[in-house]
């Protein structure tokens, strides 16, 4: 009969554990190798800024474009395929830095309908995510094939043109680092400073529209 009871107790117990627990609200930082664990992971830094109530997961991948006809397209990816698994509550979207590459650049006109499509398949998603799409750190100067006038005369642009298109709210931190080249390792990949920059405007744009 003590067993019993016991054991009543523990299940009951464990029941109540359950219903105070809260649903953590899932963070998918969706992004190419410009901000990973090579460099300075500002996910990691987000997860810290937002606390136990969140759960945030980085699916970044190296070289990876916006644009589907390069050798790196995120959207075949399988980061993105994990993305989707994932049913993240929010999507913060960081983008198009690599598709300044001359390379990469020569179906730019394609690139506010590739956008567009990756944005749709993630509003189709069952958790129905908050989207955010976040203009990228500028590009300096660089030693790894990517052109600064690329970037900041026709992808930026494209950028703003496809989240006012969608409705969706942009994280403008390629204005906050313009004028800061210090916060780069290598005229692309942020530093600590860099990162943590990035992080303090993700939680912000959060925080702020929860």
């Amino acid at each position: 009969m003590v067993v019993i009871l016991v054991l009543v107790v523990i299940i009951v117990q464990a029941n109540i554990n359950v219903v105070n627990d809260p649903k953590k609200i899932r963070v998918a930082c969706m992004k190419d190798s410009i901000t990973d664990d090579h460099f300075s992971n500002y996910p990691s830094l987000l997860q810290n800024m937002l606390g136990d109530n969140y759960e945030v997961e980085s699916f970044g991948i190296m070289g990876a474009t916006v644009l589907f006809d390069t050798y790196w397209p995120y959207v075949y990816q399988t980061e993105f395929f994990e993305v989707k698994k994932f049913l993240p509550d929010i999507a913060v979207i960081m983008l198009g830095t690599n598709d300044a590459r001359p390379d990469n650049f020569g179906s730019i006109q394609n690139f506010v309908q590739d956008y567009t499509k990756i944005i749709k398949q993630i509003q189709m998603l069952e958790s129905k995510p908050k989207i955010f799409v976040v203009k990228p750190p500028p590009i300096f100067e660089n030693i790894v094939e990517l052109a600064p006038e690329n970037f900041s005369e026709e992808i930026i642009p494209r950028i703003e043109e496809v989240a006012n298109s969608q409705n969706l709210e942009i994280i403008d931190v390629y204005s906050l680092m313009e004028n800061h080249p210090e916060y780069l390792i290598d005229g692309v990949h942020p530093n600590t400073e860099g990162a943590g920059v990035i992080a303090s405007q993700v939680y912000d744009a959060i925080v702020g529209s929860s």
